[in-house]
């Protein structure tokens, strides 16, 4: 590896398993020390104790302004400070607009969008204190687009990419950078792989890149992002997707 974030302190939040656990795994190995981030305890710790002394994990409701607070003095105290806020964590739940309880509306736009919101206020001071730092917040493809049976998803990942700009405006003269990734067919535990659905698998066929995309795809985006190589870019978005949302294949294809 090149030590891309030699020296840096990140936040990842959902990094137990999926796109947040290669994010902390790459992480670590581009020269980062990592604070894993999560609701899921055990797998979470295994994965910090995997990646020896510069990783540590502590539990983390992203909906909990109270742990936010927490959690940063935590990261001060353990690390010095933060230097990059990884806003990973999410839920997805699929229903027809008809069918959607505000109690599961709600559930999905605390964790998506409200902890993506807590996150961002609560990296402020400390990144500050370091001079600046970066931001990514990961959206989705469905945050660029409408998909039928996705309506608390995609409102609160549509929310993600518009605070993701409000917070590159605000936060710029601070010296802190704050982007999107928008992921799209990534093989996780969240949705059916092209194995597992004739339906997914139909649709990876007819990508201009017809492949399942992996977390690695997607932690690469966010490595770039995180890094000084991206040290004049803010407020942009970044689909890692295939080419889905950007290229079409003719019918029949």
């Amino acid at each position: 590896m090149s030590g891309l974030l030699e020296g840096k302190v990140a936040l990842i939040t959902g990094a137990a398993r999926g796109m947040g656990e290669a994010e902390a795994r790459l992480f670590v190995a581009e020269g980062a020390r990592v604070l894993i981030a999560d609701v899921l305890d055990e797998q979470g710790q295994a994965l910090a104790d995997s990646l020896g002394a510069n990783a540590e994990y502590r539990h983390l409701d992203v909906s909990d302004e109270a742990g936010w607070k927490a959690i940063m003095a935590e990261i001060d105290e353990i690390f010095g400070g933060l230097d990059i806020l990884v806003n990973n964590a999410a839920i997805l739940r699929f229903s027809g607009i008809a069918d959607t309880s505000l109690e599961d509306y709600r559930q999905v736009m605390n964790i998506n969008q409200v902890g993506c919101f807590l996150g961002l206020r609560s990296a402020i001071e400390p990144m500050k204190k370091r001079g600046g730092g970066s931001i990514v917040n990961i959206s989705s493809v469905d945050g660029l687009k409408g998909s039928a049976g996705l309506v608390s998803y995609a409102s609160s990942k549509w929310a993600v990419r518009g605070m993701t700009k409000v917070a590159a405006a605000e936060l710029g003269p601070l010296g802190i950078r704050v982007n999107s990734v928008h992921p799209g067919g990534i093989q996780t535990a969240m949705a059916p792989g092209p194995d597992e659905s004739p339906a997914m698998a139909e649709f990876v066929r007819r990508l201009p890149l017809p492949r399942i995309g992996q977390s690695e795809d997607v932690a690469r985006t966010v490595l770039f992002l995180a890094s000084d190589q991206s040290a004049y870019t803010t407020g942009c978005e970044f689909p890692v997707d295939g080419g889905y949302v950007n290229c079409r294949q003719l019918p029949g294809a």
